[in-house]
C-alpha cells in the first residue's frame, strides 16, 4: 500500500514561466532477480506494486463513527472509535502526502527515481513531466463545505510559489475532476446574468454589500452579451462583496439569516436559500454565505463528474467523490474557511465566465468500464463495476496508472505481480507503463474499482 500528498494567494505582478519538475534521474542498473529491490527498470517485466495511501484529517471530513461513516476512513482501515475527521485519501507522489511502497515503506517518488522513470512511467511521460507522476489521485469524504477557492494557471502558480513558497508549496497548476461516489454537491462557476439579476432583486443583503452603482451596471447588462463589459461588471461587484469589512459582512449575514427564517414560515425557501442557511450554521457570519448566491449550485449523482479548470471558483459542499488532478496542492481561498484567505488574488485571477458547468457522464470503453476524459493532459479516470465471477482486461497503456479498490473484492493479475494479487476494499496498486492487467471480481457483491492514468489524448 502507498501514501500520497497535497499542497498550495493577493494580486502579483511577477512574470515567471511555469516551473517544470526537473529531477536528477539516475541511470537504471541491470539485475536478474525478481525481488522488488533488485528489479531492473529496463527489464521487460516491471513490478505492479501495492501502495499505502496517505490520509488527511481536515476538519471538514467525516469521522469513522458518524452516522454516515467516512469512505476515506473505511479505505484507510480506521477504527470505528477514532473521532478524527477522515477527509482525504491521497495516492501519488506529491511531497505533501506521498504514497509509499507497502512492502518496503519507501516513498513511491523515491522508488521511481531510483529505478529510472523512463521505463516505469513511459518515455513520453518521463520526457514531459520528469521523474514524477503527472497526476494526483484522491478520495474525499465531505461532511461540511470546503472553502470558496480557485486553482491558479501555470504562470500564476509559478509566480505565487516564487513569492510565497510557504503558502504555495509548488509551482504547478491544478486542474481537477471530481467523480461522485455518492450524491455530491458543489458550488461551481458564476450564475447567468439573469440569475444574477434575480439575486440583486430578491436578496437585499447582497445588493447592499455590492452597492447601488455596481448593482445598476449588472442590472443593465444583456443576457447574451459575451463582451468584456459584463465580466468587468461582475468582477467589480464580486470583489466589492468579498472585500467588504468584517463588521459589514457580519451584519448582512445576520440580517439574511433572520429574514429567511421568518419567510420560511410563510413560503418554501429556494434550494439556494436553504443552502446559504446551512452554510451559515457551518461558518457563522462568513462572507462565503453571501458569495454562494453568485455561484451555480450543482448536484452530482453517483457516476457523474465535474471538471474544474484553472481560475474557476468552486466549493465542494457535501458527499463523497473520487478526485483526480495535476500533481499540485495550490489553492487560493477566500471564504468558508478558517485557513489563510488571499481575497485579492482570488478576485483578480478568476475568469468570470457565466455558464453552468458541464456534467461528465463518461464513455463506455468496454463492458463494465466507463472512462472520464477531461481537457487536461495530465489525467483521466476509469470506473470499473465488476460483478462477481466477471473479469475485464485493461490493455497496456504508454503511461503509469494507479488502481484503487473502492468496494468488494477480487484479484489483480499481471505478469509482473510480486504477490498473489488478492484485492479488497482499500487496496491500492501502482501499475507501470506498458503493463496489461486483468481484474477478476469475486465475493458476494460487485467489485468497484477506479483507475487514474495519464490522459489518453496525450499519447495520440
Amino acid at each position: 500500500m502507498a501514501s500520497s500528498t497535497t499542497a498550495s494567494s493577493s494580486q502579483i505582478a511577477l512574470t515567471l514561466g511555469p516551473l517544470g519538475l526537473n529531477l536528477l534521474i539516475p541511470t537504471p542498473t541491470s539485475t536478474t532477480t525478481t525481488s522488488d529491490d533488485d528489479l531492473d527498470a529496463s527489464s521487460s517485466s516491471l513490478p505492479v506494486l501495492r501502495l499505502t495511501g496517505a490520509v488527511q484529517h481536515y476538519d471538514w471530513g467525516r469521522p469513522p463513527s458518524s452516522t454516515s461513516s467516512s469512505l476515506v476512513a473505511r479505505l484507510a482501515g480506521a477504527a470505528a472509535t477514532d473521532t478524527r475527521p477522515y477527509a482525504e485519501f491521497w495516492m501519488g507522489t506529491h511531497p505533501s502526502a506521498p504514497s509509499s511502497v507497502a512492502a518496503s515503506g519507501e516513498s513511491l517518488r523515491e522508488w521511481l527515481t531510483r529505478r529510472g522513470p523512463s521505463a516505469i512511467l513511459g518515455k513520453g511521460v518521463a520526457a514531459r513531466w520528469g521523474g514524477d507522476l503527472p497526476f494526483l489521485f484522491k478520495v474525499l469524504s465531505v461532511a461540511k463545505a470546503l472553502s470558496i477557492q480557485a486553482h491558479p494557471d501555470e504562470d500564476l502558480a509559478a509566480a505565487l510559489h516564487a513569492l510565497r513558497p510557504s503558502t504555495y508549496r509548488d509551482a504547478n497548476h491544478k486542474p481537477e475532476m471530481a467523480l461522485a461516489v455518492s450524491e455530491f454537491r458543489a458550488l461551481c462557476g458564476f450564475v447567468s446574468v439573469q440569475e444574477l439579476k434575480d439575486v440583486l432583486r430578491t436578496v437585499p443583503e447582497v445588493q447592499e454589500l455590492v452597492g447601488k452603482e455596481e448593482a445598476a451596471k449588472l442590472m443593465g447588462a444583456k443576457e447574451h452579451d459575451e463582451g468584456i463589459g459584463v465580466r468587468s461588471y461582475l468582477q467589480s461587484a464580486f470583489t466589492k462583496l468579498m472585500t467588504a469589512s468584517k463588521e459589514t459582512v457580519s451584519e448582512a449575514v445576520l440580517k439574511l439569516k433572520s429574514r429567511l427564517n421568518i419567510e420560511s414560515k410563510v413560503r418554501t425557501l429556494t434550494k439556494k436559500e436553504q443552502l446559504v442557511l446551512s452554510l451559515e450554521m457551518q461558518y457563522p457570519e462568513d462572507v462565503g454565505v453571501l458569495a454562494a448566491f453568485f455561484f451555480n449550485y450543482v448536484k452530482l449523482n453517483p457516476g457523474e463528474a465535474l471538471y474544474i479548470g484553472a481560475n474557476e471558483p468552486h466549493a465542494y459542499l457535501s458527499g463523497e467523490c473520487v478526485e483526480c488532478m495535476a500533481t499540485s496542492d495550490n489553492v487560493v481561498r477566500a471564504g468558508l474557511t478558517p485557513k489563510y484567505r488571499d481575497v485579492q488574488t482570488l478576485c483578480s485571477m478568476l475568469t468570470y465566465k457565466q455558464n453552468f458547468p458541464e456534467i461528465l457522464r463518461g464513455v463506455s470503453v468496454q463492458e463494465h468500464v466507463t472512462r472520464y476524459t477531461p481537457p487536461s493532459e495530465e489525467f483521466e479516470v476509469d470506473r470499473c463495476l465488476l460483478p462477481s465471477g466477471k473479469s475485464v482486461t485493461m490493455s497496456p497503456v504508454p503511461g503509469p496508472s494507479i488502481f484503487l479498490v473502492m468496494t468488494g473484492e477480487g484479484k489483480i493479475e499481471a505478469d509482473s505481480m510480486l504477490d498473489e494479487g488478492k484485492a479488497k476494499e482499500g487496496d491500492v496498486f501502482f501499475v507501470p507503463a506498458h503493463t496489461e492487467v486483468r481484474i477478476l471480481g469475486s465475493g458476494p457483491g460487485c467489485m468497484q474499482l477506479y483507475r487514474a492514468g495519464v490522459n489518453s489524448r496525450f499519447f495520440s
